[in-house]
């Protein structure tokens, strides 16, 4: 979208085009300046209300989402109670987005608040769009989320609520004042009293860099009784992953690793094998990049086959920078092996010698008769 300015000139392009066109039609020019102002302060409304398309607050943060050509103006947003404004938060617009940050904490009465998001321009208000919501008093909760976490994986929530429900949710992740992501995930049903909460878990599509500082923040909207609930929590994100299994026996050992963060894990594995408390070997091996889900399995194999005897295996996992992700230790019981036994077995004979060496056999005992005959 152009910025206000170039729109301003456009409208008055055609402002004086309108005004000689309907003048060659031969109306008088009262009606031609009339029907020329309404459609000239129609459009400029128009484009101003095309700025900041929307807006939401309670008494600890915000958010206001923009829209058009806004990159170089200044976001202001003011806290008021009462007709005074009691806090003024600026933002530097770069572009067209959704900006957010939190209030400053204070001694809030019970009543009536009003925020404006206002687009600044040459200390001019451009555009401008205000909320107004109600701290204090007994509001039935359609809803309640009774606990919330942010992480480099996403975001955690529990809720409840009163009667089964539908909410619209939010899920924005930001990088200083400004989302870097938004989505929603729309008709949510909700079921179950305060005493069995739903446990909802969203993990962030984006890669996120180590050791950076982000925000997660959640807005959740009940449309039908018009009740909105927002929350958010800032964290650093880091790489992580954990050893989910390992194996090992006499010949060697195995790790599988599972990526635990959408900041990109490279690290690796160490293999130490130790027996009465002296190290016999050390063994590395890197690891592939994984994200959250990704798993991956090592194996390794020792020099040779171990002696009989009990050693310790610790399983080291390695993260980005050098520290360490997670550890595992296990027992290796290595047994004797037997080794076989060479036994000469009797020679089977076959039956074709079995037969002959019984006919020999009887051959041999007629003729010892006959001989005895003969003597």
């Amino acid at each position: 979208m152009a910025s206000t300015e170039s729109i301003l000139q456009r409208l008055d392009v055609s402002f004086k085009r309108l005004k000689s066109s309907i003048g060659n039609a031969g109306y008088p020019m009262r009606i031609c300046a009339v029907w020329s102002l309404i459609i000239l302060i129609l459009l400029i409304d128009l484009a101003q209300s095309q700025q900041i398309s929307d807006i939401f607050s309670n008494l600890e943060s915000f958010d206001v989402t923009t829209q058009g050509d806004v990159a170089g103006h200044d976001l202001r947003i003011d806290l008021i109670s009462g007709g005074k404004v009691i806090q003024t938060k600026t933002l530097p617009l770069d572009g067209q987005g959704t900006y957010l940050s939190s209030w400053r904490p204070f001694g809030a009465d019970e009543g009536s608040y009003d925020v404006c998001a206002s687009v600044i321009e040459n200390d001019t208000a451009i555009s401008k769009k205000c909320y107004n919501f109600f701290y204090g008093g007994r509001i039935p909760l359609r809803f309640d989320v009774r606990d919330f976490y942010a992480d480099s994986k996403g975001m955690h929530l529990s809720i409840s609520a009163t009667d089964p429900t539908i909410v619209d949710i939010y899920y924005i992740l930001a990088s200083g004042d400004k989302a870097i992501y938004v989505s929603r995930a729309g008709a949510v049903p909700i079921s179950g009293g305060f005493a069995t909460p739903v446990k909802i878990d969203y993990t962030w599509k984006q890669i996120l860099e180590n050791d950076k500082e982000y925000l997660g923040r959640v807005k959740i909207v009940e449309l039908n009784y018009n009740q909105t609930r927002a929350f958010q929590k800032s964290f650093t994100a880091v790489d992580d992953a954990i050893i989910s299994e390992t194996y090992q026996d006499e010949t060697g050992a195995s790790a599988t690793v599972l990526g635990n963060s959408r900041v990109p894990f490279l690290g690796k594995l160490q293999f130490i094998l130790m027996q009465n408390g002296t190290e016999l070997s050390r063994l590395e091996r890197n690891t592939s990049i994984m994200l959250t889900g990704d798993d991956e399995t090592v194996e390794i194999s020792w020099n040779n086959t171990l002696e009989p005897g009990v050693y310790q295996l610790r399983t080291v996992l390695i993260g980005n920078n050098g520290d360490v992700s997670d550890v595992v230790e296990n027992i290796i019981e290595a047994k004797s092996v037997a080794k076989p036994v060479n036994v000469t077995e009797p020679r089977q004979q076959s039956p074709m010698q079995e037969a002959a060496g019984f006919a020999a056999l009887v051959v041999v005992l007629l003729l010892s008769r006959l001989k005895h005959r003969g003597s």
